[in-house]
């Protein structure tokens, strides 16, 4: 996991022209998702890393990406029916922001993994393409980390998500 001082930086038009050319390439979403997991760390900083695809036939989320997959293996799934949670992040289409246990005890079922894993603060942030929410951009810090202003950079970091979530080969 990266250190507790994980830096924080301002984005620049270069990152932009990094994620374009993440998008580029043939691994997808290997490609894209990395890319995005270390402009992430740098601009905004997290320990945990993970893009899910929401199915909303199914009212559930299946991890395509995680910077932990010992932890957080890719292909996991969530039932997210009914919570506040999915009404604020998948239905309304809303960055949720958790910035102490007591917010990750309220919203997740394993909070209890979270919080061992010294996750106390959390950046859901959801992919949004034609009014529809195709998935989340999930970042996951110390307790106290997130601030306002970093839902506004993930959600412009997470928009470079879109074609990937389209894409129903990944």
């Amino acid at each position: 996991m990266p250190s507790d001082a994980s830096p924080r930086r301002d984005l620049k038009s270069n990152d932009f022209s990094r994620l374009a050319e993440a998008l580029r390439a043939p691994e997808q979403p290997l490609g894209i998702c990395r890319a995005l997991e270390q402009l992430s760390a740098e601009s905004i900083g997290h320990r945990l890393f993970t893009v899910m695809r929401f199915d909303d036939t199914r009212d559930e989320v299946q991890r395509i990406h995680s910077s932990l997959p010992a932890h957080y293996p890719v292909g996991g799934r969530k039932k997210k029916k009914e919570t506040a949670w999915a009404d604020r992040v998948l239905r309304e289409m809303n960055v949720f922001r958790g910035t102490d246990a007591a917010d990750i005890r309220s919203v997740f079922d394993d909070h209890e993994k979270i919080l061992g894993l010294g996750l106390g603060s959390v950046l859901n942030v959801p992919v949004v393409f034609a009014g529809r929410c195709l998935g989340t951009m999930n970042l996951l810090h110390q307790a106290g980390w997130y601030e306002p202003d970093d839902e506004g950079t993930g959600a412009l970091l997470a928009a470079f998500l879109i074609p990937v979530l389209l894409d129903d080969r990944s």
